[in-house]
């Protein structure tokens, strides 16, 4: 339960609406605190997420009263309920609209229907007694930095109020009367000069009235809007997609819920014009309340999107993993990066490269976490951990089995034979040197092996093995510890690295190898702490950065897979399960985890929620073989 109002919510007290082009982060009290419109890396217009002042934001509240969230089941319609001291229940229904959930598009705008536009949609209804809402919509466009200038209009029957900004405008369609102010200087970063459009709207049981945030839209000659009609349309078409959607997957194991809410999750990162997956819709927010480890993720790392595909095609979904892996090769074929690599490790969702990495010092960071940063250095590391994660998650897919796709895999392997023994930034991407990473190396063997399933026949394919039993044989030589009797995060060095925890996980080793067995063993030892995961540790390896971080989920995750797939099955389930009760109200997942358990960093994290989705399907699997082995046990029982 959530007091109205709070600065700085806890990062993972929000939920997550989106349209498959970009994403909105709600809190649980009812405030829009984080939204770019048109694209997931475009300036932001609502970003108090990261200057309660000076970021802007989209709130509806009801005084006095206290907030909870949670999502319409099995989809991405976000509900804040209000309870009112009195007993009054009032709700804040937020949800945009995917373009392919539309039913017709056509005739829309005479139907009173802006097309190809971001719209947000909020609507506000009393369930029970009265209830008084207050709406203030403050927009602050391009992170903040102007004000823009607003005027009240009327379209049809309906008040609108126009925001207008530096490169885009903002319409707020309403159902119920609007007042604006302020917004007449147009630049500047003074809060007081923040245009605003405000409401007081009272609701009896059952009323409702409907906000429409649309950007940019385009005015049709004589269009007459239906802002209730619009809204109750485009409610149903919302739930219809994401029902739709989450009915192709084939999970049938003991956390429903859990993998079908990080499955949406996952879905919300994608931009399905192109294909791209961003790693998460946010930027800045931090690894360390107060620190500077505050990084935009708002970019598809070949990494993270091809392990999303993965946990998606894992779960029956296959036309995301397609249309990921058509996205991959046409950066392929694009040629050589600028610094002769065969890939970027990061790009746009449109496929371009300019990431350069800035700091925004008119915002103060999320309590007070300086810098914000937009764009990310680490885009001109080296990391050669891609290859084979792209291979290893795309492997079984169409595009990849065409010869189109067998085309540009074989020049990525061409690529790597004269590259992988490399040093590089490794998975991690630290600003401490290059070194030779073992898990580097492990996803090169990676991307050779699976090379070879993709195409087998081709006429490279005896070099492309001989470099697999290569690799393979230096990871044993030196990226094996004999003192320590496990495999080190670089060769030479005795430092852990939670990475390797994937060496089962893509074949490398068998889980009941002896060298495994010892490996998990200084793992557990070196970076678990109370069932939680750290990537590695400071006091051991310097990453070039100032400050500190927690656990990491998706270690976290990747040791709960170790350890099923290991045998110790009902520790492995202990621990997920109670990592599951550290999620968000709405069920989603940051990045890190404090020892306090806080989600922290970039929000939601896909990173963690395809975790969640392994950990699932790891867990499912041990136990189901533990069953089918007690049942035979069984049958091997004389009856008396």
């Amino acid at each position: 339960m959530t007091n109205l109002p709070a600065a700085y919510p806890a990062i993972d007290d929000h939920g997550l609406i989106g349209d498959l082009r970009t994403c909105a982060l709600v809190a649980g009290d009812g405030t829009v605190d984080w939204f770019c419109p048109g694209r997931f890396d475009e300036p932001s217009v609502f970003g108090a997420v990261l200057d309660s002042e000076r970021g802007g934001a989209f709130r509806i509240w009801v005084e006095g009263a206290t907030s909870s969230q949670s999502y319409v089941p099995r989809s991405a319609v976000l509900v804040t309920r209000f309870e009112t001291p009195d007993g009054a229940v009032g709700e804040v229904v937020d949800f945009m609209v995917p373009e392919e959930a539309r039913a017709s598009r056509t005739a829309a705008p005479a139907q009173g229907r802006a097309t190809g536009a971001t719209m947000l949609y909020r609507i506000v209804r009393a369930v029970s007694g009265d209830v008084q809402f207050s709406v203030d919509c403050r927009p602050r466009f391009d992170y903040g930095l102007s004000s823009g200038t607003i005027k009240s209009v009327r379209l049809g029957g309906s008040p609108v109020a126009v925001f207008s900004g530096p490169d885009r405008t903002l319409s707020l369609l309403s159902t119920a009367p609007l007042t604006v102010s302020g917004g007449t200087d147009g630049s500047g970063v003074d809060p007081a000069h923040a245009g605003a459009a405000t409401a007081e709207v009272l609701l009896g049981p059952g009323e409702a009235a409907a906000f429409i945030l649309v950007a940019d839209l385009d005015e049709p000659d004589g269009w007459q809007p239906d802002v209730a009609a619009e809204v109750e349309r485009s409610l149903e078409e919302v739930l219809i997609f994401w029902h739709g959607w989450l009915a192709e997957c084939t999970y049938r194991g003991r956390w429903t819920d859990a993998v079908h809410r990080s499955a949406i999750t996952l879905k919300l990162l994608t931009h399905a014009p192109t294909g791209a997956i961003v790693a998460a819709p946010t930027t800045a927010l931090p690894e360390e309340v107060g620190g500077p480890r505050n990084w935009d993720y708002r970019y598809t790392w070949i990494r993270d999107g091809s392990f999303t595909s993965r946990a998606l095609l894992d779960l029956g979904f296959h036309d995301e993993a397609e249309a990921f892996a058509r996205w991959v090769t046409d950066r392929l074929a694009e040629g050589p990066t600028p610094l002769g690599e065969a890939l970027h490790i990061m790009y746009r969702v449109d496929g371009t490269s300019d990431l350069v990495e800035t700091e925004l010092p008119h915002l103060e960071g999320y309590r007070q976490s300086a810098p914000v940063h937009i764009g990310n250095g680490a885009s001109e590391q080296l990391q050669l951990d891609v290859y084979g994660e792209f291979l290893y998650s795309l492997s079984a897919t169409d595009h990849l089995q065409s010869p189109e796709g067998q085309a540009a895999v074989s020049r990525l392997l061409d690529w790597l034979v004269e590259n992988w023994a490399r040093p590089d930034e490794g998975i991690w991407e630290t600003r401490g040197g290059r070194r030779d990473f073992t898990y580097s190396r492990v996803m090169c063997w990676v991307a050779f092996e699976y090379g070879l399933r993709i195409a087998p026949t081709h006429e490279n394919a005896g070099m492309w093995a001989v470099m697999a039993h290569s690799i393979a044989a230096e990871i044993n030589a030196q990226g094996w510890d004999e003192k320590q009797q496990s495999y080190v995060q670089s060769y030479g060095d005795g430092a852990m690295d939670a990475a390797i925890l994937f060496m089962p996980f893509v074949g490398f080793l068998s889980p009941a190898d002896p060298r495994w067995a010892s490996t998990l063993a200084a793992i557990e030892q070196g970076l678990v702490h109370d069932g939680l995961c750290h990537r590695y540790r400071l006091s051991e390896y310097s990453d070039g950065l100032a400050g500190d971080e927690s656990s990491f989920d998706l270690c976290t995750m990747m040791y709960y897979v170790a350890l099923a797939q290991g045998g110790a099955v009902e520790r492995a389930q202990e621990l997920f399960e109670k990592f599951l009760g550290h999620a968000g109200p709405t069920g989603l997942f940051s990045e890190e985890l404090t020892p306090d358990g806080e989600q922290i960093g970039n929000y939601p994290q896909g990173f963690t929620h395809l975790g969640v989705i392994w950990a699932a399907l790891a867990l499912d699997a041990a136990l189901d073989a533990e069953l089918e082995a007690a049942r035979g046990t069984a049958h091997l029982v004389p009856a008396n």
